[in-house]
Formats: C-alpha cells, structure tokens, sequence
C-alpha cells in the first residue's frame, strides 16, 4: 500500500501541499487530477523519494519497484527494441551473467529464475508496446538516435511501460503520443495487474483506464471512487454540500457575534456573552468552494463568410523532397462550417496534408483552389519557440496594434485571458497552458474563416480544454483539427479524415468504431471492417519488408546462436547427477525453460529460412 500521512510540501516558499494524508491501495489504478500549478508533478517528486517533505510520511511496501517516464528521451546507437528490453535491471543482469557463468549449480539458478519472471517472451512483449506505441518491426531494429525528441520520448514511455514496476507513476503521458497511441495507452492502463497513477487532462483516459481518482485541490488530498465522470458528480455533490453548511455556520457566529456585541458591556449578561465567545473561538471555519473561473478561450468571427467550398483539393501530391511525395492523388473539399479531424498515426502525413490547407506547403502536381480572400488562422505547439521569451502578452498584441489606444489594446489582451498584471508576465514565465493560450490568440487575431489547429490541448488543463471545445464550437467558421484528445474531437468534430497510407480518405463511422479498428490492429487481427483502403496488416507486413533479408539474416543468425548457447547451459544445469533428487521442482523449471528455449530456436530458424529464400528470389 501506498501510504501517505499528514504530508506537508513547500516549493520556493510556496506550501503546495498542506497537512494531507491518502492511502491507496495495491492494484489501484488512480487518475491525478487538478489545476495546472497546484503541486501534482511535486507529489511524484516526492513519492520517489527526490525531493523531501516538510511533515509527514510516504511510505512503501519495502520491495515495490517505482516506476516513471525518464526526464530526458533515450539516445545513442542501440535499437530501440534493445533500449526497451534493458528497462527490465533483472533479466539483463541475468542474461549477461549467463553468458559467462560456468558453475552448473548457478547455470540451474540464473535459468530458474528467467523462467520465473518470462524472460524468454520479453523481446515479443517489448515489441508489442513499441508497435502499440506507434513503431514499426523496421523501426524498432533501428538506432535510438535516428529518431526525434518526442518519438524518443515514446520510447522511454515504452521501456517503462515494458519494466512493469509495482508502482507506475505517469505525468501526462499522452501529451507525446498521437490519437492512436493514445487510445493503444488507454487500454493497456485499464489492463495494468499493479499500482498506476496516472497525472492526465485527458477525460477518455481518465474515464477509461482508471478506477479512481485523486484531486489535489487548494492543498488538499481527496480520494474518490470511480472514473472521472463519477468524481464530477461527486464532487458536485459534495461542493453543494459543503456550501449549504458554511452557509448555516455563517448564520450561527452573526447570530453568536449579535449577542457577544449586544450584551457584552451589560453585567447581567456578561457570563452568556463570555461563553459565545468562548463558542466562536471552538468553531472551526468550513471551507466553501472557493470559485477558480477559467478563462474563456472565444475566436473572433470572420468579417464575412465565404461560399462553399472554401477549399477544393484536387489529385494533388504535396511533400518536402522533389519525387516523394508524403502525400499522393488527394482529393478533398472544406466547406464555410466545416469541423474536421484528422486521424492517423504520427508520421503519415497529418502535419503535412495542414501545412498544404494553410498554404505553407505548395503542391507538386495537382490544383488546389481557395475562395477569395479566404484567411486561415494557424496554430502549431512548435510555434512556442517563435513566441519572445523576453517580451509579454501584451508586447506581443501591441505589434499586432500599432496604432491602437492603450485601452482597446488592453482589452484584447484581457480577452485572449491575460487581463490586469498577467498581461506583463514574461512570456518565459508563463506556464506551457498560459503558452497555448496566447498561441491561440495570435493565430485567430484577424478572423480568420478558417482555423487548423494543430494537437492545440498539450499543457492544457481539463477545464481549458471544456473551453476551447466551446470556442471551437461557437466559431461560424470551418474548423480542422490535429488532436490525440477524444473529447475533443467527439465534442466538435462532425466529420472525420484517416491520412494513411499516402492518401486522405473519408471515415464514415465514429471514434468507438475507430477505437476497435485500432486495438484490433495492434493485437495482430485481421481489420475486416476497416474504412481505410489499405488494412493495418498488410501496412504492417509492408513495414517489416523494408528490413532487407541481409539484415532478417543477420539477425536470425544471431538469435539462433544466442538460443543455442542457452540450451546448452540448460542442458548442463539438468545433466547434473543429482538434480531431479535435491530439487525436482528446479529441474521441472529448467526443463520447461529448454523447451521455450526450443520454441524460440524453432521461430528464429523459421525467420531465417524466409528470410534466405526472400534474397535468393531476389538474386534471381
């Protein structure tokens, strides 16, 4: 059990959590919830041990393994799958001393204890989350440090998720995954066997994965039973319950101050006025909900709306290399109302097929026509690096209103949410919400009739992602939308777009129906009913073909060799005189190790035989 008793912690002076206690109990799997800023990352600082309390206790059952996703992405020349499987300390510790332990008796126990905790299976278990995850066989062979920064980080996401600690504690995990990812990450969480906490935004997740939630809010710790959903109503409940007796308390000490003020001076009464006194000083305050408004997120409407379509792609190929294209032959329309997401796993084109509708990208072949004068409000997370760290909100609006009175320009400022002081704040003290927020405002400041926004809910919280979905929905514009948040695009989204396999195809189903498509891809079934032209697995076989057979040889070769050398210690270890009599138990162990042993050979030799009629095909 996780155990935490009358914690205090203090950060820069700020008491973030105040005297709070909560217990939660093995196997739970808890959603972390609360405003940006309260203190929920500085808990996770504390639970594992790097950053120390004020008063108080957390403490652990003394052999649970903690858990969380590495502060920077993994990097170098390994392959990804290699990265994955070192995240699990025991099994590489005890296969490389395999490798080199020569007494028999050692041999039995280092291969009794990979046996116990499935080593054999982790290559095919490490492979199944770094393609849940989003990578291909091909790229899961390939080194680390080919990839960027944020599809590092799903690997260092992989590797902790592969390690399967006791404790799993996760900070807004989704925020580098797309849709897909997301929803792959959903479900292998509902499916945890140990303790997960889980820090998200994301309502799907938090009503999907997790069986409780925790709410850090004002300092204090509150557990609750149940999915996110059920903790809104809870929590509701419990608000309206805590106001009606502040209410009730507050009556009570004017009516106990009336009379200690009335009487007080009187002799008579100055023993029952004394004794309310006395009444007031033992009433303790009931906190009522203190209101935290949210600032609204609203887009200026276009001056004028433009006859449909406003966008007509046709047969257009678009890429950023002269002959290879990311996409090809794409015919689309959007029309003045439009509200569109784009589906589809990072890297086939999503980002691309946005920057062609926002005229950032100009076609290689094909026509593309646009109503006149239509204006498109862009908005990417990248963009944070094009904000001036040194300069405010305000500067920032002022160079959009040069010629604007101070007062109206404080007023735009003020409704794109940074009224009064925070308006001045440094755009590097602003938090990553606060960031998405002013890119928000800057992207639409003209109107623009139609607006792409580009995964706009990384950093925000759940209340700003209510808000934005408002705006979003009360925009007379067209809307296209980039988003791993469900909410979102269920809320907003009244048509739906799968970029894949080099093309733009219509979805005619919803995102349940999606859902399935997708966990039934990465389970490795057949998507029959797939809408998109070009089934999952055929894309998977097409990825595993672009590992040349030299290669698939190669490493074939290398796995048999490895499974060899296993079977052969084995086989030491059982030819011991004496081990079915002083350790049955052991020697059924080992023997069931040598046969995994042998179902690994078998595939590897399969592999190595496909692999070596593919070359000989191609020589001929």
């Amino acid at each position: 059990m996780l155990s935490i008793t009358d914690i205090s912690v203090r950060i820069a002076g700020r008491l973030l959590i105040d005297h709070s206690s909560v217990q939660i109990v093995p196997g739970a799997r808890v959603g972390f919830v609360g405003r940006n800023g309260v203190g929920k990352s500085t808990l996770f600082h504390a639970i594992r041990g790097d950053l120390p309390t004020e008063s108080g206790s957390i403490t652990l059952p003394p052999r649970w393994r903690i858990g969380s996703l590495a502060q920077e992405a993994p990097d170098g020349p390994e392959s990804l799958i290699n990265v994955v499987l070192k995240a699990d300390f025991e099994r590489d510790a005890l296969l490389s001393e395999a490798e080199t332990a020569h007494d028999p008796h050692r041999i039995a126990e280092i291969q009794t204890r990979l046996v116990d905790i499935d080593a054999h299976s982790a290559p095919a278990r490490a492979a199944a989350i770094l393609s849940g995850l989003g990578f291909s066989t091909s790229d899961q062979a390939r080194p680390c440090a080919e990839f960027s920064g944020g599809w590092r980080m799903r690997v260092a996401l992989a590797a902790t998720l592969f390690s399967a600690p006791d404790l799993l504690l996760l900070d807004e995990p989704t925020n580098y995954l797309d849709l897909e990812g997301t929803l792959w990450l959903e479900n292998h969480l509902a499916n945890y066997p140990r303790t997960v906490i889980v820090i998200s935004h994301d309502r799907d997740l938090l009503d999907t994965s997790v069986d409780q939630i925790l709410h850090l809010d004002r300092g204090r710790l509150t557990l609750y039973k149940g999915t996110y959903s059920s903790f809104e109503e809870q929590r509701a409940a419990r608000e309206l319950l805590d106001a009606k007796h502040a209410k009730r308390q507050a009556d009570e000490r004017k009516r106990l101050q009336d009379f200690v003020d009335r009487f007080k001076a009187k002799a008579s009464k100055a023993r029952q006025a004394q004794s309310r006194v006395k009444m007031l000083e033992r009433m303790k305050p009931i906190t009522a909900l203190v209101t935290q408004d949210v600032h609204e997120i609203s887009f200026p409407a276009p001056e004028k709306l433009l006859s449909p379509p406003i966008i007509a792609v046709d047969d257009v190929s678009v890429g950023y290399e002269p002959g290879k294209p990311v996409l090809n032959r794409v015919t689309l329309r959007v029309d003045t109302d439009d509200r569109i997401a784009l589906l589809g796993s990072n890297g086939n084109g999503k980002s691309t097929l946005v920057k062609l509708l926002a005229g950032k990208l100009a076609p290689f072949s094909g026509r593309i026509t646009k109503a006149d004068k239509l204006s498109v409000g862009y908005f990417a997370q990248h963009q944070v690096d094009e904000l001036n760290l040194d300069g405010s909100p305000y500067d920032h609006i002022r160079k959009l209103m040069s010629e604007a009175p101070e007062s109206k320009v404080r007023g735009r400022v003020g409704a794109i949410g940074f009224s009064g002081k925070a308006g001045d704040t440094l755009v590097r003290s602003l938090s990553g919400g606060e960031k998405a927020r002013l890119l928000l405002g800057l992207a639409t400041f003209y109107g623009p009739n139609m607006i792409i926004l580009d995964e706009p809910t990384n950093h925000l919280d759940i209340d700003s992602r209510a808000a934005l979905a408002e705006a979003i929905n009360e925009f007379p514009g067209a809307i296209i939308m980039v988003s791993h948040d469900r909410y979102l695009i269920e809320a907003c989204a009244d048509r739906l777009w799968v970029v894949a396999n080099q093309t733009v195809t219509a979805y005619d189903g919803d995102l349940d129906e999606y859902r399935r498509m997708i966990l039934s891809a990465n389970d490795g079934r057949q998507a029959s009913r797939e809408r998109v032209k070009e089934p999952a697995k055929q894309e998977r076989v097409r990825n595993e073909k672009r590992t040349s057979p030299r290669q698939r040889i190669a490493q074939a070769e290398a796995e048999i060799e490895r499974i060899n050398g296993i079977i052969a210690k084995i086989d030491t270890a059982l030819a011991l005189p004496d081990i079915f009599t002083r350790d049955p138990k052991q020697a059924a162990q080992l023997t069931t190790a040598r046969a995994g042993a042998e179902s690994a050979l078998q595939r590897a030799e399969e592999e190595w035989l496909e692999a070596s009629a593919e070359l000989d095909e191609a020589a001929n």
